[in-house]
């Protein structure tokens, strides 16, 4: 019987490899497979040898470095000493799987890599890590592809998970209706992130910003974003004098129904991108942090769509940029010039077309079986 592990780190990474492992079992349902995950990998039968929550704090604190280390010694114990597995299957969470690769190499274990590190965008040098300890990468952008290979790197593109894992747009007549907006006012929709971190920079001028453009144009209406992995407590803190709807769980179907939308950097301007919706990124955190990526960054663009697209689409502002007059201008040029916000629109699908019509983890699935010879 062949035997994989799979190691993830976050809620993301649990998704993504709990479709793998569907689709693993669809070319062989004895398979044996174990792994680092959450909930989603559990419900799809993968023994756990640890759950994601030591893993998924944020931060460098002392006993947040010494758990990923002693984790990481247990695993690499474990897979080299007791398992040892035909393959294993690392996805995403790249400072800690980086890390452990090196080990699993030395023991002679067959590593592939699954949504690696974002090495184009900063640190480029890891991709020497990546040459050294990876097998084979299996990349979710057309990009990737082109980048490893040329370092001499085995690499399968699989096309991105999102194109294929995002539900269909949500009936915006039904959804305006369950959440008491006016199906005719525009929505504009506020996303501040799903980190406290995100909330303490990003939230009061988000709303500031709702406020103003609600003074000058009566007939909109906002919303606000809840991620389902932050208390209520949190957002709570922020909203008591603002009147503004929350809707908590619902991400998907209100980045899919929405006129314009206010971000937070990350994953979701790339889903928002795939809906076609029109929006803005405003990121901004501590200097410190900033002045880091400046040094570290490989390239000048922070959201994806405009990575991908390789230009700028989606206007992106960032540290002292993120005020209520230019969000607010943004958002009205979104809006309200028809000749702008319709080339925008075309714009953002180019990149849903580049992403390719692959499913992402049938194509991941289909690499490692052929990999370890099931």
């Amino acid at each position: 019987m062949k035997k994989i592990f799979i190691v993830t780190g976050e809620y993301s990474g649990d998704i993504h490899a709990s479709h793998v492992v569907k689709a693993l079992r669809l070319i062989n349902p004895d398979i044996e497979i174990e792994g680092v995950g959450g909930d989603n990998l559990k419900a799809s039968g993968v023994k756990l040898f640890s759950d994601q929550k030591k893993m998924g704090a944020v931060g460098v604190s002392p006993s947040i470095i010494f758990n990923h280390l002693i984790l990481g010694k247990k695993i690499v114990d474990y897979l080299t000493k007791e398992y040892k597995p035909d393959l294993v299957l690392l996805i995403d969470y790249g400072a800690f799987n980086l890390n452990i690769s090196k080990f699993l190499k030395k023991a002679g274990i067959k590593v592939f890599y699954y949504i690696p590190p974002q090495v184009w965008a900063s640190r480029k040098w890891r991709i020497n890590t990546i040459k050294k300890n990876i097998d084979e990468v299996l990349c979710i952008f057309p990009f990737e592809k082109e980048m490893y290979e040329k370092c001499g790197i085995k690499t399968h593109y699989c096309g991105h998970p999102l194109v294929s894992q995002l539900p269909e747009k949500a009936d915006k007549k039904e959804f305006f209706e369950k959440h008491g907006f006016d199906v005719n006012k525009k929505l504009v929709s506020i996303f501040p992130g799903s980190r406290e971190f995100e909330l303490k920079y990003l939230m009061k001028t988000f709303i500031k910003t709702a406020e103003n453009l609600q003074k000058k144009h009566p007939d909109l209406q906002f919303c606000i974003s809840h991620a389902p992995n932050l208390p209520d407590k949190v957002y709570d803190k922020y909203l008591k004098n603002a009147e503004f709807k929350v809707i908590k769980g619902e991400n998907q179907s209100l980045l899919s129904v929405s006129d314009a939308l206010i971000l937070a950097s990350g994953t979701v301007a790339l889903e928002a991108c795939l809906y076609q919706t029109p929006m803005i990124i405003a990121y901004r955190g501590p200097w410190l942090f900033y002045l880091i990526y400046l040094i570290v960054r490989c390239i000048k663009r922070v959201s994806l769509p405009n990575i991908i697209a390789d230009k700028l689409i989606v206007p992106e502002l960032l540290m002292a940029d993120v005020n209520v007059p230019k969000i607010s201008y943004e958002i009205e040029k979104l809006l309200f010039d028809d000749k702008y916000r319709t080339n925008n629109i075309k714009e953002l699908g180019t990149v849903k077309s580049l992403l390719s019509d692959k499913i992402s983890s049938n194509e991941a699935a289909k690499v490692i079986a052929e990999a370890v010879s099931i």
